[in-house]
């Protein structure tokens, strides 16, 4: 299990330096690999996101310059430098940045650069689904309800379900030794009727 989980879950709420920096394909990955198999040199990193050093170590400095991720200093030997995540996870509310145009354009990236992410995952399950054991296949899955529902109870329920969620994390997998990461992904859109 990588090490940035055996700690408490923290969480951050972008501010708009934050979200305008994320907002990019290598320091979206960067902060993903460190957030989900532990702290890494910029070397590693490289290796891991087939990309150069320069470009990895110049992209940390950027996502450390807005405290998303931090040196790690006890690692650290030489002039070798360890980063790690600052935090476990990101938030934001997307009318956090009505009032400035980069950071709104920012998160539509975002958003857009998840679904894409999920739609990867989803096909890269698909494909290799029947390799996997009955109990995975059956335990895996998607689902969805259409719920009549307004936007104060929508948020209450996004909230329940993230507390579920963040109590899973929680749990120790020391029970279970065929546990594996598991993406889960979940989304919640009121119902639009395509033009006709």
């Amino acid at each position: 299990m990588p090490e940035n989980h055996d700690r408490p879950s923290r969480s951050v709420r972008l501010d708009h330096r934050q979200v305008r920096v994320l907002a990019h394909p290598l320091r979206l990955r960067l902060l993903g690999a460190l957030r989900v198999d532990g702290p890494a040199t910029a070397t590693t990193l490289a290796d891991k996101l087939d990309t150069n050093t320069g470009a990895t170590s110049y992209h940390l400095r950027q996502l450390a310059e807005v405290g998303l991720v931090t040196e790690d200093p006890d690692r650290g030997v030489g002039r070798q430098r360890w980063w790690r995540a600052a935090h476990d996870s990101s938030n934001f509310e997307p009318s956090d940045y009505d009032d400035d145009p980069d950071a709104r354009a920012a998160v539509e990236w975002i958003q857009s650069h998840q679904l894409r992410f999920l739609t990867e995952h989803a096909d890269r399950w698909h494909t290799a689904r029947q390799t996997w054991s009955a109990r995975w296949r059956d335990a895996a899955g998607m689902g969805d309800a259409l719920l009549v529902i307004g936007p104060d109870r929508l948020q209450a329920l996004e909230q329940e379900i993230w507390q579920v969620v963040q109590r899973y994390q929680q749990e120790s997998p020391a029970d279970e030794p065929d546990a594996r990461p598991v993406h889960l992904f979940h989304a919640a859109f009121p119902r639009t009727e395509p033009d006709r």
